[in-house]
């Protein structure tokens, strides 16, 4: 049952050239459910308080007109209409299971689309966490990484220090530390 639930529905043609939305794979469904189903869809129209108060409408009017040409006597719902307050309890009483049939089965695709929402949502919070947890490496793994000024002052240190020891001489060429080119200068200028 929740297999045909979560099947996407596509239109087909009914009788007379109307469309009618039928379930893909959902042929099991009962000529009992398509018909309450479409009683509540319609009940729930205003085409439905139309054609009711229409029909009240012609009931009462005939009653008290026709009285004038039949008769007191002859009037098939004399004036409380018993009869009209017994068809609309009769109503009433399929209409409300029908009614409560179709939300019922409304209640079946909620709780499955609910149930694909958070499956869908827990494959989102995967995902961020996992994002989440890459990014914060590559924060680690950056901050570990040694800048361009960390390494031209510690080859300054370098450099001074060889050149206190007399390592390096001054004519010889030294490469230029704080441009951050690889070029290489004299240590003294030849002029």
């Amino acid at each position: 049952m929740a297999k045909s639930l979560e099947t996407p529905s596509e239109g087909r043609r009914g009788l007379f050239g109307r469309r009618r939305r039928t379930q893909m794979g959902a042929q099991d469904r009962s000529l009992f459910t398509r018909f309450a189903e479409a009683t509540a869809r319609f009940m729930g129209t205003s085409r439905f308080i139309m054609w009711m108060s229409v029909f009240v409408i012609i009931w009462i009017t005939s009653n008290l007109v026709l009285t004038a040409f039949i008769g007191e006597g002859n009037r098939w719902d004399p004036y409380p209409f018993i009869l009209l307050n017994l068809a609309f309890s009769t109503q009433a009483s399929y209409a409300a299971p029908l009614i409560m049939f179709a939300q019922n089965r409304q209640d079946d695709r909620d709780r499955v689309i609910a149930e694909q929402d958070r499956q869908q949502a827990a494959r989102t919070l995967a995902d961020t966490e996992y994002l989440t947890r890459e990014i914060a490496a590559l924060r680690l793994a950056v901050s570990e990484l040694a800048t361009r000024d960390f390494v031209r002052s510690e080859m300054r240190d370098l450099l001074s220090d060889l050149e206190e020891r007399g390592l390096v001489a001054s004519g010889e060429a030294t490469p230029d530390i704080g441009s951050g080119s690889t070029d290489y200068r004299p240590a003294t200028d030849p002029n």
